[in-house]
C-alpha cells in the first residue's frame, strides 16, 4: 500500500534526500522545507521504497501538499 510523505507547512523545498527507486526507512529524512529563515525536516513515514516525487528543490509548496509517495 502506498503512503504519501505530506508537507508539515508551507514553505520552500530547499533540499531532496530521496530519488525514485531509493529504499528507504521509517524516520530517514526525506527533504527540508524552509519557512521564515527557519528549516524544517521532513520524514519518512514507512519502510518502503520511493515511487514517486512530485516536487523540486526550490518549488514553493503548502502545507499537505503531497511531497512524494512511498510504496
Amino acid at each position: 500500500m502506498a503512503e504519501e510523505i505530506l508537507a508539515p507547512l508551507a514553505g520552500k523545498v530547499v533540499a531532496v534526500n530521496i530519488a525514485v527507486g531509493d529504499a528507504v526507512e521509517e524516520d530517514e529524512e526525506a527533504m527540508v522545507i524552509e519557512a521564515m529563515k527557519m528549516e524544517t525536516p521532513v520524514f519518512i513515514p514507512c519502510n518502503g521504497t520511493v515511487k514517486e516525487i512530485r516536487v523540486k528543490e526550490g518549488a514553493e509548496v503548502e502545507e499537505d501538499d503531497v511531497l512524494a509517495v512511498i510504496e
